[in-house]
């Protein structure tokens, strides 16, 4: 009962993953949100610049108004920016300060027609204060804005058109800039969370592989312990067992070979980013140096094999603090190199034969013609080294005899 609910509970957040990514495919990207927002303030300083123009404003006073429009552009783009309620205080003060100075100022000689820039202030204060402090001072700009209509004589609607859009500006902008960054956020979450499905994906493709083992050599076991009975009293059922024992055997090879084929093609520089964030949360840290050029694809699920054995047994069999992970190419040669400094004591023999992972991988890159080797350094120091030709193919007549064994099966 508990597995099975257990079960129900694994399908039900896959199919919860797939459709949190289905529904996002239509989102736009990070860089089209940004446009937009870009585009929004754009019209609200064009629709600005209109206003100046009709109202007659020439010479000196033209070029000051269109430099600081500039200006408050610029400083708008510095805090709808993603991630600025987050830069130091100090500068924050500073731009808010600037912004206030250039909103204000032009109101002296421009009146209303500067309205529409008090709303990129009020949409600034949301972005970079505190929700409490950002709201109250929000709505004092838009308050504010009823001084220079009543100075200039305006009628009571005008007046309040002026305030309802400097208010409907700051949400806009304040609006648009958080969409935008929370676009931003979005697909960075989708990547976590479809690489999250991945790993969740190999877990089961490993639980799956290891019931379906397990089943087989159960029963091949069972049927052994039979033919050890039967086979002196009843030869002809004995041989009959062990025929049935034979066809389990073939099957559940296939059965495997099935189940592999599809995570065959590996890539290195992928195994590579995913080590990193595997050792990162382990608290290990990953020093990595790339320098990989074109390799066959034989090589290249080969070396992302050895690489993840080498980081299974980091976060096993260790107790490392620093991994570096070197995949350097050079005349033709690839050169994969993983070191850590935490080998714990007693750790078992670190030959390729004394444990089926390394003799795994050992006959893994010998299929290709390369080489491995494993070095125990100083102290605790440890280094798995893989050597292949970038250009290498798998010897084929090779590969047959040593099948169970390429699998690299850990039972």
């Amino acid at each position: 009962m508990t597995r099975r609910a257990k079960s129900s509970g694994e399908l039900a957040e896959a199919v919860r993953v797939e459709g949190i990514l289905r529904r996002s495919r239509d989102l736009p990207a990070p860089r089209m949100a940004q446009v937009i927002l870009i585009v929004a303030i754009s019209c609200y300083v064009g629709i600005t610049t209109l206003n100046i123009l009709n109202a007659g404003v020439e010479g000196r006073g033209l070029v000051v108004a269109l430099g600081c429009l500039v200006a408050v552009f610029v400083l708008q783009l510095l805090h709808s920016r993603p991630g600025a309620r987050y830069a130091p205080t100090p500068r924050k003060v500073l731009t808010l300060g600037a912004q206030a100075v250039l909103t204000y100022l032009p109101l002296f000689t421009l009146k209303s027609q500067w309205g529409a820039m008090a709303g990129f202030l009020a949409g600034s204060l949301l972005l970079l204060l505190p929700p409490r402090l950002g709201w109250s001072l929000y709505g004092l700009v838009g308050v504010s804005m009823l001084v220079p209509a009543l100075l200039e004589g305006q009628p009571p609607v005008f007046t309040v058109y002026i305030v309802q859009t400097t208010l409907l500006t700051g949400l806009v902008t304040f609006g648009l800039s958080r969409l935008s960054e929370l676009v931003r956020v979005l697909h960075e979450s989708r990547g976590a969370l479809t690489r999250a499905a991945v790993t969740r994906e190999r877990l089961r493709f490993a639980r799956d592989l290891h019931d379906l083992l397990g089943y087989s050599l159960s029963a091949i076991q069972l049927k052994g312990e039979l033919i050890h009975r039967l086979i002196s009293a009843h030869p002809a059922k004995a041989k009959q067992e062990i025929e049935e024992v034979l066809v389990i055997s073939r099957q559940s090879l296939a059965d495997v070979r099935r189940v592999a084929s599809g995570y065959r093609d590996m890539s290195l520089e992928e195994e590579i980013a995913s080590a990193r964030s595997v050792l990162g949360a382990a608290e290990v840290t990953a020093v990595t140096d790339i320098r990989l050029g074109p390799v066959s694809s034989p090589v290249d699920t080969v070396l992302a094999t050895v690489l993840r054995e080498a980081v299974t047994n980091i976060l096993r069999h260790s107790r490392a603090g620093r991994c570096e992970i070197s995949a350097v190419e050079k005349d033709g040669l690839v050169t994969l190199s993983v070191t850590n400094d935490g080998t714990t004591e007693g750790y078992r023999d670190s030959s390729p034969h004394s444990g089926s992972g390394l003799g795994n991988l050992e006959l893994r890159v010998r299929a290709v013609g390369g080489e491995l080797v494993v070095e125990q350094g100083p102290g605790s120091l440890f280094r798995l080294v893989a050597r292949v030709r970038a250009d290498a193919e798998p010897d084929h007549d090779t590969d047959e005899p040593a099948d169970e064994e390429k699998l690299g099966l850990a039972l």
